[in-house]
């Protein structure tokens, strides 16, 4: 039996359809609302120790992550033992774009 490996449009889909992880995305798009005590710039993105307002262990916070990264939603930047992410806005939009396409 032959595994068609997913999209990524399927990727975005999977990585979209849990509510955490749209609500990390929504957070990110406002990063200044809803991380002001990031003790780094928010230039440089959010601190992944930050999403511990979902109330979800450490684990659980980086699979959301990384699977929003896999999508290309957003992007990891490793900054020593700290990971900041940032919202992918250019392929957020094309992905919308795909979707008013349909």
């Amino acid at each position: 039996m032959c595994v068609k490996p997913m999209s990524n449009d399927d990727l975005i889909l999977k990585a979209l359809s849990h509510p955490v992880r749209r609500d990390m995305l929504a957070w990110l798009k406002e990063p200044e609302k809803h991380f002001a005590g990031q003790d780094h710039p928010l230039e440089m993105g959010v601190c992944a120790g930050q999403f511990a307002r979902c109330g979800l262990s450490q684990s659980s916070v980086s699979a959301h992550l990384a699977a929003l990264s896999k999508a290309g939603l957003v992007t990891p930047r490793r900054v020593g033992q700290w990971v900041f992410y940032k919202r992918d806005e250019a392929a957020i939009a094309a992905f919308r774009a795909t979707l008013a396409n349909l």
